[in-house]
């Protein structure tokens, strides 16, 4: 047998279950309802101020909390990765612990917490939850990359003269953008997606971009729900198109 035909179960896969969803969405986006091409699915997105805001304010969330999540994310992937502060590989695993429990479940028990301590759900709820739901995402690629890390690196800086903040700045930071991006582009894209964490942690007060999606298919509104996931769809195709820094990365770093 061919190697060749060894892709042919997940060539039949992607086909099913990614370009054939992705016909029927782009049919319906440009589909009326009495089945005529039309432009004005896609043209509501530019035009309706309820939909316009709906996305801006979703893009600022989830601006927001991959903010937060590289803040608090970096310090700690640098601690887990620094064999002097970190001396026990199983520190990591505490990490992942709360992804073994549903998505679904850690956002109801989030919602508790805030009940039972008598604090109001909100804005700071939501970006409370979603630090803690894609936290790990951050965290991850920017250990991995610097694990990897050759740390001889900051060491000849440091020999050289350079402080150890120095050596940080211009050795470690420069060397981690590849995880560091990853780490933006793993919670940005999912945060200004999603829809069931806002419903939950505020109550349905704020409404993001993809609650707005889910409503219009609840609807029955199949053509602006279609036209609405296409157009997050390309926003965050050209995410991933942002440059990572792996192509710049090499044996001798940017030193």
């Amino acid at each position: 047998m061919k190697r060749s035909k060894w892709a042919l179960p997940y060539f039949i896969f992607l086909v099913l279950f990614v370009l054939l969803p992705l016909i029927i969405i782009a049919v319906y986006a440009f589909r009326a309802t009495d089945g005529t091409f039309t432009m004005s699915n896609i043209s509501a997105f530019f035009t309706k101020p309820t939909i316009v805001k709906t996305f801006w304010r979703s893009m600022e969330i989830a601006v927001e909390n991959t903010l937060i999540c590289l803040l608090i994310g970096y310090p700690v992937a640098f601690i887990l990765a620094d064999k002097n502060l970190n001396k026990s590989a199983f520190t990591a695993i505490l990490f992942i612990l709360p992804m073994w429990i549903n998505a679904l479940m850690r956002t109801i028990a989030t919602a508790e917490i805030f009940h039972a301590a008598g604090l109001p759900l909100g804005r700071g709820s939501l970006l409370f939850g979603m630090a803690y739901d894609y936290l790990p995402f951050m965290i991850y690629p920017i250990y991995t990359v610097l694990n990897k890390m050759d740390k001889s690196y900051s060491e000849a800086a440091r020999d050289l003269g350079a402080s150890s903040f120095k050596a940080f700045t211009k050795v470690t930071l420069p060397l981690s953008l590849p995880g560091i991006m990853s780490g933006i582009m793993m919670v940005f894209m999912p945060t200004v997606s999603t829809f069931a964490v806002a419903e939950i942690l505020t109550r349905n007060k704020i409404q993001l971009f993809g609650s707005l999606i889910n409503e219009q298919f609840n609807n029955m509104m199949w053509g602006q729900g279609a036209a609405l996931s296409l157009i997050m769809l390309v926003i965050v195709g050209l995410t991933t198109l942002l440059p990572t820094g792996e192509a710049e990365e090499t044996e001798g770093g940017t030193i």
